[in-house]
């Protein structure tokens, strides 16, 4: 038993999910899009719990000063938005999916960094069908787990849908086990 182990009372520290997992969809979109129609629209982004703390507010600041900077290299562009529930979604536009992944990454990095990790919900990558419906692939930080969302009209999704994707995907991407867990975000702002 090690010190830490003697502090807890014994209780093992859990493992936070593998970070390693956002970066999957580099290469599983080309799965997608080659074999599967589904293509994605060249925009993603992270939504996080912010809490009105200037240190807070001074990392998301600084996050996105540093990704409109290297935006100007890749084509990345940024935009925030604050939906009805208080969530700020900071939101990323390139055509190249990996600058998404990439800059997605960096924000959550800078959070996690900052000891905010905790606030960080969730990343949505907007993809569409070859019939173009919308198609969202999103990553919850919380489980380290994707799960594809497919919209079907105001409050309502199309769930045999999303079970087609998840076989299509499984092998590229750790697909959410626990299909209760695949939570719909309503009025994503991508």
């Amino acid at each position: 038993m090690g010190f830490l182990d003697s502090l807890l009372g014994g209780r093992k520290k859990l493992k936070g999910p593998a970070p390693d997992r956002l970066f999957a969809l580099s290469t599983a979109y080309v799965t997608l899009a080659t074999g599967h129609g589904i293509s994605t629209k060249g925009v993603a982004a992270i939504v996080s719990q912010p809490l009105a703390t200037a240190d807070f507010e001074s990392i998301v600041a600084d996050m996105e000063e540093i990704l409109r900077g290297t935006g100007e290299e890749t084509g990345t562009t940024i935009d925030t938005s604050e939906d009805e529930h208080g969530y700020r979604w900071i939101i990323l536009r390139d055509d190249d999916i990996e600058d998404l992944v990439v800059g997605i990454n960096a924000v959550s990095d800078a959070l996690a960094v900052g000891g905010y990790g905790d606030r960080v919900l969730a990343a949505v990558f907007a993809f569409q069908d070859s019939k173009g419906r919308p198609v969202y692939f999103i990553y919850n930080y919380k489980r380290g787990y994707w799960y594809p969302f497919v919209p079907a009209g105001k409050q309502a999704r199309d769930g045999e849908r999303e079970l087609q994707i998840k076989a299509i995907i499984t092998d590229e991407l750790p697909v959410e086990p626990e299909l209760e867990r695949w939570f719909p975000l309503w009025g994503i702002p991508i």
